[in-house]
């Protein structure tokens, strides 16, 4: 099989032939089609992540080691299956839930592999989908997502499920309520449209890009705010009258999180998905008197995925933008990351 590898961070992806995998047992081998590129690839590629404070997390600390073969939005055709797989069968199309657990642990039997500390990961503790193949440990991370389009269906793995898990995190919304999103990329637009097909209205798109906040206007937000501007909190507040219950944090950087933080209402749920990187400092007190949550959200559970595949194919989801690209320009898309997840 081909891929395209991290060989050493930083450097560019090399196209290697390595020997396919057979599936043994539950095991199912997927030709890959269509594999989406995420923000969270290009840290891998670089080798680490921004903890702020000149502190970094690295990658190979927790066994992402080159080479490697990223790629955690992968959809594809079944090509094999082990001897003890059901529910498939060669030539079926599905998309691949890539975060994957242990399978053993409390936190997995619960459903929630997402938070797994031994996770088998695919593109990043196992060999992902920038490849021609990838090697599914069990058929029930495989889903069928009907007859939507494969492009937009690769990235529902990741930019969507981890849009849809981080509103599932907000407090029950009324009439009145608003909710702002912070980053109008993949996850952005992805939390946008599904907040309008579940019949939140009241959104306010946040970006620095204009051509971004233009297009979060058409994907169903109701308003914007450049957060470049000096006075972007202040709008904010005017904007909304001072009734933001949620904020949803898809960059993941101190500006939009001290944004996102101050902007919220008296008891409303900030809730960070970004990893772009950094750090914050915070009074304690006001946490407590404004009765403000804050709080992670980090990809999603298998259901969620299930629930977000049955959203898109409701009809009810505006699709994301999607630009599709050969396997072979994936270097090219590496050196593009404003147009990535």
């Amino acid at each position: 099989m081909l891929t395209y590898e991290v060989v050493e961070h930083g450097k560019p992806l090399q196209a290697k032939i390595r020997e396919t995998p057979q599936p043994k047992g539950s095991e199912v081998l997927i030709r890959i089609t269509k594999s989406g590129v995420c923000h969270s690839d290009l840290h891998i590629w670089e080798g680490y992540f921004d903890l702020g404070g000149g502190k970094r997390f690295y990658v190979k600390d927790r066994g992402c080691v080159p080479p490697f073969t990223c790629g955690h939005e992968p959809y594809g055709v079944v090509e094999k299956v082990g001897s003890g797989v059901t529910g498939v069968k060669v030539g079926d199309r599905r998309l691949v839930y890539p975060w994957i657990g242990c399978g053993t642990c409390p936190v997995c039997l619960s459903g929630h592999d997402n938070y797994c500390l031994n996770n088998q990961f695919l593109g990043v503790m196992k060999p992902g989908a920038y490849a021609t193949h990838v090697l599914v440990p069990d058929a029930r991370y495989l889903i069928d997502t009907g007859d939507i389009d494969e492009g937009w269906a690769a990235t529902l793995a990741c930019s969507g499920l981890t849009a849809f898990s981080a509103i599932t995190k907000l407090p029950e919304l009324i009439a009145r309520d608003w909710v702002i999103v912070l980053g109008c990329g993949g996850l952005g637009m992805a939390a946008i449209a599904m907040l309008h097909a579940r019949g939140v209205s009241n959104i306010v798109a946040c970006d620095v890009d204009a051509a971004k906040l233009e297009r979060a206007r058409a994907q169903g937000a109701s308003a914007s705010v450049d957060t470049r501007n000096a006075d972007a909190l202040v709008q904010l507040q005017t904007i909304t009258g001072g009734a933001i219950a949620g904020a949803l944090d898809f960059v993941g950087m101190p500006a939009t999180a001290n944004l996102g933080i101050a902007a919220l209402a008296k008891g409303g749920h900030f809730v960070m998905s970004g990893l772009f990187g950094g750090e914050i400092t915070m009074s304690l007190p006001p946490i407590a008197q404004r009765g403000i949550s804050i709080r992670g959200s980090y990809v999603g559970s298998l259901d969620e995925l299930k629930q977000v595949v049955a959203l898109a194919r409701s009809g009810k989801l505006v699709p994301s933008p999607v630009e599709v690209r050969a396997a072979s320009e994936v270097n090219r898309s590496n050196a593009d990351p404003d147009r990535l997840n």
